[in-house]
């Protein structure tokens, strides 16, 4: 009867730490305090923040970087205005490397990149395309990135990773030394359902099809916990080497005789970017002196380009079109539809393709 009833006690015991460790589990937010938020970058275009604020929006994640020499063309500007508007502001950063030394670099732009701005929120790495490196070097990888950007900016980081890589791929060595960004398009309830390395998390991406007034294409949603925010927050440190990149933000002086178009035409925009950037109601209306801010849809890196409504993509070898949706969050079909391409299977370097995210 002893041994029955200790058998028992056992047995219970087992059962309220299995159900205990899969509570544990759970990738579940780190604090029932949140913040409505979304992440934008050039895609997006240019954005009303005062709109943006008026939805209800409170935090929003700007692109500022991508590799070694892309900035993103709207980062000052979105910086700017979000500020201006009262928004919570964070900054993120695409990364390519393949090696460990290639991060630090890539780490090293980032803080280039972002120097002398303020942030609010700790500074999130996007490491989603490998590049067929193995598990092992992708956890080395991103721990250089994040190493070197913590040093350098003397700020936390956080790392953005969709579901399936929280699992799978990232490491419980990483997960317990950063924050997760998740991106999941399910339920939250669907997430308290799954396990990963990470117990909880401090932000949810939770649809990357958002409607925001004051933003005119699709926008992707978060929802942030109180966690995001940086302990200290001060500028970041270090000058902007201006060499490194170009920022496609100039400051046009209208001259006697302009018209928006003949500028637009000059600058490779359009009109209506300029007329939106500038808050301009009638664009038919400008005058000498005035100054405009015009960002340039000039060429980036050898491979892309900004055209109306577009990204110029510049096929280089290797490359496959669903690697290339992969990258700037689209489908093959849209890509090959656009393009006109018969075989999705059969593209050659060389070869420029418009990219956007429209759904039309």
């Amino acid at each position: 009867m002893k041994k029955r009833k200790l058998l028992s006690i056992i047995l219970l015991t087992t059962i309220a730490l299995f159900i205990n460790t899969q509570k544990t589990l759970a990738v579940s937010p780190t604090s029932n305090e949140t913040y409505q938020g979304i992440d934008v970058s050039n895609w997006q275009g240019y954005i009303n923040y005062q709109q943006v604020k008026q939805s209800g929006i409170q935090i929003v994640y700007i692109k500022a970087s991508q590799g070694t020499t892309i900035k993103d063309a709207y980062f000052d500007i979105n910086y700017e205005n979000a500020k201006a508007n009262g928004l919570k502001v964070g900054f993120y950063h695409f990364l390519t490397a393949t090696t460990e030394e290639q991060a630090r670099q890539e780490a090293q732009f980032f803080a280039s990149v972002i120097s002398g701005k303020t942030p609010d929120c700790k500074l999130a790495l996007d490491y989603e395309v490998f590049g067929g490196v193995g598990p092992t070097q992708i956890n080395n990888i991103a721990s250089a990135f994040l190493e070197t950007i913590r040093r350098l900016t003397n700020k936390e980081p956080i790392i953005y990773s969709d579901l399936f890589n929280a699992q799978r791929v990232f490491s419980r060595e990483l997960a317990n030394e950063y924050p997760l960004w998740i991106a999941d398009y399910n339920s939250q309830q669907s997430l308290e359902n799954q396990t990963a390395n990470w117990n909880n998390w401090t932000g949810w991406q939770y649809t990357d099809r958002g409607q925001v007034p004051g933003i005119r294409a699709n926008t992707d949603r978060d929802i942030y916990t109180n966690q995001i925010f940086l302990n200290e927050t001060s500028p970041i440190p270090g000058n902007t080497d201006q060499t490194l990149f170009n920022t496609q933000t100039i400051i046009y002086t209208v001259q006697k005789g302009n018209t928006l178009s003949q500028i637009a035409q000059e600058y490779g925009t359009t009109v209506q970017e300029i007329a939106r950037i500038n808050e301009i109601p009638n664009p038919n209306l400008i005058f000498p002196g005035q100054k405009l801010r015009i960002l340039q849809n000039s060429t980036i890196n050898g491979t892309e380009e900004r055209a109306a409504g577009y990204i110029i993509y510049t096929v280089r070898k290797g490359d496959t079109l669903s690697q290339i949706a992969y990258r700037y969050g689209v489908t093959v079909n849209s890509i090959a539809r656009i393009n006109e391409i018969p075989n999705p299977n059969l593209i050659f370097p060389g070869q420029k393709l418009k990219i956007t995210d429209s759904l039309n």
